[in-house]
């Protein structure tokens, strides 16, 4: 289990755990990043923040340190493609 912050360009994570309470999970709920969506990393900021990521099918950015609450479970596909 990673971070969401700790996932490279590319890389999908399926969401398992949210720490945390209050308004910023209520906030992250109602954008979609909610336990078993997945998640894509799209890019990152010159300065690695804020993070830009694909949740159901829309582009969403946040900063490092709400992406830090979120925990997911890596995917095998859709990470770029590994050369020898």
């Amino acid at each position: 289990m990673k971070r969401l912050s700790e996932l490279a360009p590319g890389e999908r994570g399926r969401v398992v755990r949210i720490v945390g309470g209050g308004a910023l999970a209520e906030r992250l709920a109602a954008m979609g990043v909610t336990v078993g969506a997945t998640v894509q990393v799209v890019r990152r900021a010159p300065l690695g923040d804020p993070v830009d990521f694909r949740v159901r099918g829309y582009h969403l950015s946040l900063r490092k340190s709400e992406a830090e609450l979120v925990y997911v479970e890596g995917e095998d596909e859709g990470g770029p493609p590994h050369r020898p």
